[in-house]
This record gives structure tokens, sequence and C-alpha cells, in this order.
């Protein structure tokens, strides 16, 4: 029982002993934490207080270097602005300058020109010094002469002029009445004489060309040859000429169609050339069509030469020439236009050679009238203005371009040989047989001008004239005011444009006029 009591003692005595070791233990420990804890502390703010020093420097730094920029960007704007300064100053000094130039210029002539008023004003003296002298001469002779005639000066003017004015009066009377009789006698006989002689010294051939050409063969077993297994060959033709080829039951003929001339004669002289050489297939087809259309283009430039050579024209530029020749392969209502222009040529040179004018320079110019029809190309432009500017552009003389241009009335006419080829023009077109025209066709274009007319409001006549280059129309003055007829005017060449086809132009112009009629009974 006491070694119970003895191991319960000491047990608890164990207990208490170990319980104040663990105290004693734990404050030492917590002493230690708290030591180390202020070692970090203070090594935690030594820290913050370099890396402080740090951002401090670096935001020093920085102000430091953006003050150095703005310092710069600032001496900038301050070297810019003695620069316009000084620019401005040396401105300032020009105009200076300039200025006294001007004034010591201004100064010469103010003393040049006093000197000139000097001199005017002496020579004034002068002048009238001598006029004063020849009024008291010409008063003495006056006095003279009124006494040995017995008449005042005033009287004898009076009587004088009196008889010469009315001496005068019939003399101008008859002249007028004698040169109008005269011009009336004669001026139509001349007339009719120059145009008379004009178109019997020229012979031309009456030729109409058409849009088809006939190519004839020796047999038959030819256009076999030519159209090829399947038809091969002719459509190797007619895609390499853009000719349509026409091989019906027609004995030993092939037709050829196309409205451009130049291709028309360049198959037919392809078809010539592969039918004389035998080989007809698709590549030999094309290797003489290209040579053929080389042939025909050297053919055109020896073609203008010789007609101007013909002609005696002189200087030509070889666009023009050129030109002249594609006019061999082209038509104007059926007639050739290189025959018509060589025609037009010949009357312009004799015209104008019977009125006295430069011969050379109407033939010229009567060449040439026609060039704007020659273009391919598709264009508004009339083809009188359009010859006009390619006659400007190659260099020809401004009498000619306002021949070209004012043949059609298209320009006003300010030459003298412009008339002259406009009449020319007309001779060569409207001799019989010359050109192609279908009556029927024409009478209907000329009433569809009339009825596009009477298609508006107010309108109460329409004439088509000038072969339907005109059309003139009446209005109702009571319907339609001035302002009406103006726009009337456009509506209506608007509708012509619109609804039909016509060569050239149509001028349409509104009349509009008011008539007071009365009757005395």
């Amino acid at each position: 029982m006491d070694n119970i009591i003895f191991l319960i003692i000491a047990a608890v005595a164990g207990l208490v002993i170990g319980f104040i070791i663990a105290k004693v233990l734990e404050r030492s420990r917590a002493s230690e934490i708290i030591k180390s804890a202020k070692k970090t502390s203070q090594s935690i703010i030594r820290e913050a207080k370099s890396e402080g020093e740090t951002i401090k420097k670096d935001k020093i730094l920085q102000a430091k270097e953006k003050f150095i920029e703005l310092k710069s960007e600032h001496e900038k704007v301050i070297l810019s602005r003695d620069k316009k300064m000084a620019e401005a100053e040396k401105r300032t000094r020009d105009k200076e300058s300039q200025i006294s130039n001007e004034l010591s210029k201004g100064k010469k002539l103010n003393s040049e020109l006093e000197q000139k008023i000097k001199d005017y004003n002496h020579r004034n003296e002068y002048l009238e010094k001598k006029q004063s002298e020849l009024k008291k001469l010409h008063k003495s002779q006056v006095q003279q002469l009124e006494v040995i005639s017995g008449l005042s000066a005033e009287e004898a003017k009076e009587q004088l002029v009196e008889s010469l004015k009315e001496q005068a009066k019939t003399d101008s009377m008859a002249l007028i009445q004698d040169t109008i009789e005269e011009a009336k006698l004669t001026a139509q006989q001349e007339a009719k004489k120059v145009i008379i002689n004009t178109i019997q010294r020229i012979g031309t051939e009456e030729a109409v060309e058409n849009c088809v050409s006939v190519f004839n063969i020796e047999s038959d077993d030819v256009k076999g040859r030519i159209i090829g297994r399947e038809g091969r060959n002719i459509r190797a033709i007619e895609a390499a000429t853009g000719v349509e080829i026409i091989v019906d039951d027609t004995p030993e003929a092939i037709i050829l169609s196309c409205f451009d001339s130049v291709r028309r004669e360049v198959a037919r002289l392809s078809l010539h050339k592969l039918v004389t050489d035998g080989r007809i297939h698709p590549a030999r087809i094309e290797e003489i069509v290209k040579k053929t259309r080389k042939q025909i283009d050297e053919e055109i430039i020896e073609v203008g030469k010789r007609t101007v050579i013909d002609l005696g024209i002189h200087g030509l530029h070889p666009e023009l020439i050129k030109t002249v020749g594609r006019m061999k392969y082209r038509s104007s209502y059926g007639q050739n236009l290189l025959q018509h222009s060589r025609e037009v040529a010949k009357l312009c040179g004799v015209m104008a050679s019977e009125l006295g004018l430069n011969p050379k320079l109407a033939k010229r110019a009567g060449l040439l009238h026609d060039i704007g029809k020659v273009p391919d190309t598709e264009t508004e432009v009339p083809h009188a203005i359009l010859g006009m500017q390619w006659a400007e552009k190659y260099g020809e003389k401004p009498d000619v371009c306002n021949a070209i241009g004012a043949h059609h009335d298209e320009i006003e006419m300010t030459a003298l040989i412009s008339p002259i080829v406009q009449v020319c023009d007309a001779i060569s077109g409207a001799r019989p047989g010359a050109r192609r025209q279908v009556l029927d066709s024409y009478i209907q274009r000329l009433k569809d001008l009339e009825d596009i007319a009477f298609g508006f409001n107010g309108v109460k006549k329409a004439y088509a004239i000038q072969a339907g280059r005109e059309l003139r129309v009446i209005v109702e003055s009571e319907k339609v005011n001035d302002e009406r007829a103006a726009s009337l005017s456009f509506e209506i060449s608007q509708k012509i444009q619109t609804d039909m086809t016509y060569p050239g132009q149509v001028k349409i112009t509104v009349i509009r006029e008011t008539r007071a009629v009365n009757i005395a009974k």
C-alpha cells in the first residue's frame, strides 16, 4: 500500500516536474521565435528601404529623361520658328529690294514722261503757231475770192454742196440701177456657165457597187474542194476573212457577201490564189489570207499615192494618203468613194480656175472632203466634222479644213473654196446613175419625219426638206409660246434619234408666227 502511494506521489511529482520543464522549454522556444521574427522584420525593412531607394532613383532618372525630351522638342519648335522668321525676313528684304527697283524704274519713267510732255508742249505750241498763221493766210485768200466772185464764202459753199449733192444722187442712182440690172442679167447666166463648163470638162464612169462579189470558177468540181471535208475549208475561209461564202446551184460561180469591200476583196484574191495553187486546207487558207491582207494594205497605199500624183496634189501626210487609198473600198449610196472624191477634186479644180481662185487648193479640199466616211469604227460625229478633225490633225491648211467641215453645212463657211466643194459634191452625187436610192424607202423616210412632228400638240404643218436633212415645223401661235417652241424642237429631235435610222444629221426648225388679218369692206 505504501509503495502504491509512493508511486502515485512520484508520478504526480514527475508530472509536475515535466509540466514545469515543458513550460520552461516553451518559453525559451517563444523567445527564440520572437528573436527570429524581429530579425526577419528588420531584414524586410532593410530590403524595403533599399528597394524604395532604387525606385526613387529610377523615377528621378525618368523625370530627367522626360525633361531632356521636352527640352529638345521645345528647342526644335524654337528653331523652326526662327527659321520661319528668317525666311519671312528674307522675303521682306526681297520685296523691299523689288519695291525699290520698281520705285527707281517709276522715277525713271516719270522723268522720261516729263521730258516727253515738255517736247509735246513745245510741238503743240509750234503747231498752234503754224495753225494761226495758216488760218490768217486762208482768211486772206477767202477774202480775195469773195472780192473776185462777188459771193460770200458761205454762199459759195452752199451752192457748191447743193450742186454736188444733186449730181452725186443722180449718178449713184443710175449706177445702182445699172448694176442691179446687169447683175440680174448676168449673174444667173455666169453661174450656169461656170457649172456647165465644169461638168462638161469632167468625164467619169457611172459605177454602182453592191454588197456581194462573184468569184468565177472553171468547173463545179472546184466547189467541192473549196467546201472541203464536212465544210472545214469554207468555215476556215469565212472565219479568216469575215465574209459569208454562198455556194449554191449557180453554175461556175461562188457568191461572196459582206458589207466591207476590203474583206470581200481579200476573200476574192485569197480564193483565186488557193484555186490556182490547188492546195486548199485550213492551215494553207490562214497563210494565204494573211499574205493577201498584207498585199491589200500595200495596194491601198499605192492607190493613194497614185491618186494624189494623178491629181497633182503634193505634200499630203502619209496617213491621209493611206486614207485616200482606203476610199477605193468604200461606197456612199452605191457610189465608189474614191471615184466620187476624184471627180469632186477635178470639178473643184476646174470651177476654182473659172472663178480665179487657187485650183490646187480646191483640188486638195475636194479630194479630202469625204475622208470622214473611211473609218471602220462607229461614231456619233458627222463625217464632215470627223474629216475636218483629221485634216487639222495632219497639218492641212485652215481653208481646206473649213471646206471639209462645211460641205454639209455643219459649220459656217469661212473660206472661198468651201461653197465650191459643196457645189461640186452635189454635182457628183446628183448626176444620173451616180448613186443608188430606192424611191419608196426615201419617200417613206420623209413621211416618217413629218409624222413624228405631227405627233406633238400644237403642230400645224411639217415639211421634210433638203433630202430629209432638215425638218421645218410650223406651230399654232395660240397653242405654242416661244419657250414651248424651243422645247418642242428639242423633243422632236430626241424622238427622231430614238425612233429613226438616218445618215448624217437632221436639223429641226420650229417656226411660230402671229398674223393679224382684217378685211376692209
